[in-house]
């Protein structure tokens, strides 16, 4: 009896035709069979949004020639939800997504669609991962980090994921010979601050633009910012529960009586 091949869904939030996910297909194609569900259109800062108040598309593509491919115009993480329910004919082995352009390191998980559309396959039980490359410049050197996706996502076929677990995965914008490895890491405790320029538009109205600077005074060496700083992949496993459990606690210590 023939083994079936691993099935492998592959989504981003850059858009079904950024050169990012074009690599990601390239670097786990021979890995299984893969499927790829992506929005029509660039979703990047979307975060876990999904879409309720218009209709959803998904449109066959031949854009990945004999790779079956879907572009949908919602949020990255409609496309996993729609993927599972009227894509998939069975539950995907491993979730890939990316190849982003630019870091989501640090708090930028918390914002990015790429990271949204992995966790929503790992809601879904689905073995996920999001991979970024520190390089925001549309003809970005996808090279190494497709080597990262290939090496990460064989592992995970392998051997599996901690329950509830997913992977968020970022590259620096380095060449092969100054790459140092992976270094499993914690997310640096960082944030944007945050500034929004006022101007004025040719009609004499008020609009604003967002602009900040990324402020790190996290100091550790076992943190995501660090090892990209120090020529590592980031590789920084992530899960959805968002109980503070620490904080329980001096919670349950509290009065609760209301007389």
């Amino acid at each position: 009896m023939s083994q079936q091949k691993p099935l492998i869904l592959v989504s981003n939030d850059d858009g079904i035709t950024a050169p990012g996910i074009r690599n990601l297909i390239e670097a786990v194609r021979s890995l299984g069979e893969v499927v790829v569900v992506a929005p029509d259109s660039p979703q990047s800062g979307m975060g876990h949004a999904v879409t309720i108040s218009k209709p959803l598309r998904l449109n066959k593509t031949d854009i990945y020639g004999d790779i079956l491919a879907y572009q949908c115009s919602g949020t990255p993480a409609d496309c996993v939800k729609l993927a599972v329910d009227k894509v998939l004919h069975r539950k995907p082995d491993l979730m890939v997504s990316g190849i982003n352009h630019g870091s989501n390191s640090s708090i930028n998980v918390l914002y990015s669609g790429t990271m949204s559309a992995a966790m929503e396959a790992a809601i879904e039980g689905i073995p996920a991962v999001g991979f970024s490359l520190c390089d925001y410049a549309y003809d970005a050197d996808f090279s190494l980090s497709a080597q990262v996706a290939r090496k990460i996502a064989q592992n995970i076929l392998d051997r599996g994921l901690p329950a509830s677990t997913l992977l968020n995965v970022n590259i620096p914008k380095l060449v092969a010979h100054e790459f140092k490895g992976i270094k499993v890491c914690r997310q640096a405790v960082a944030k944007w601050k945050e500034d929004f320029d006022e101007r004025v538009d040719p009609n004499g109205r008020k609009y604003y633009w967002l602009t900040g600077q990324f402020v790190n005074n996290d100091k550790g060496d076992d943190t995501d910012e660090w090892a990209l700083a120090n020529g590592y992949a980031s590789v920084v496993p992530v899960h959805f529960d968002l109980t503070a459990h620490h904080a329980m606690p001096v919670l349950n210590s509290w009065d609760y009586s209301l007389s």
